[in-house]
């Protein structure tokens, strides 16, 4: 805990100052442009990823970076993706995977999860990419991982919030994969295919 005490001294210090006109207007202003949807994994930071200034994203980070399908009842991700869409206005959605993620390889390795059953449950909102990529071989955990964020940005479609924002024409969803030690980031899923569709070929 002493390294965060310190860290907040040192944002207090170093960091505030310099961005003191940003924060006074943050005091009295929300509007972020996008929702972030990322993994929990503590590798992965979306601001840094993105090099966005405070205020710009809302951050939803869920073990596997996992949106469920709309169900009616409260639930912490669907208040989260209804807030940002119709409170907020964003006017688009990253869904971003990341490789080595945890959540992934204990799915894609069939890690027994009994000793953390509330882990277990969650991940079963990702059956359906863990049986699209069964026959994947020795390089399953990376196709799980793209295979995982398409499959979450379907789920996301099924939010009332986000198809009514779709079909106004007012948001747009994406598909990232960061790679952790290239620090590349690879856009998947149907934007990433149409735009395949789109480039003309140069036989």
């Amino acid at each position: 805990m002493k390294d965060l005490s310190d860290g907040v001294a040192r944002f207090r210090r170093e960091v505030f100052p310099a961005k003191a006109e940003l924060f006074a207007r943050l005091a009295g202003t929300h509007r972020p442009t996008t929702l972030f949807i990322g993994c929990s994994d503590a590798r992965v930071v979306p601001e840094l990823i993105t090099q966005s200034e405070p205020g710009e994203l809302f951050v939803v980070r869920t073990a596997g970076n996992l949106v469920p399908a709309y169900a009616p009842g409260p639930d912490g991700v669907t208040a989260s993706i209804e807030y940002a869409v119709a409170v907020l206005g964003v006017t688009g959605i990253v869904v971003c995977g990341h490789s080595a993620c945890g959540a992934m390889t204990a799915l894609a390795e069939g890690t027994d999860l009994g000793a953390a059953p509330s882990v277990a449950g969650w991940l079963r909102h990702a059956d359906a990419s863990v049986a699209r990529t069964a026959g994947a071989g020795p390089d399953r955990v990376s196709a799980l991982v793209r295979e995982n964020v398409r499959a979450q940005l379907a789920n996301l479609a099924t939010h009332p919030s986000v198809a009514r924002a779709q079909s106004a024409g007012t948001l747009t969803l994406r598909g990232w994969v960061y790679d952790i030690r290239s620090g590349d980031v690879a856009e998947v899923g149907p934007v990433a295919e149409r735009r395949a569709a789109l480039t003309p070929r140069t036989a």
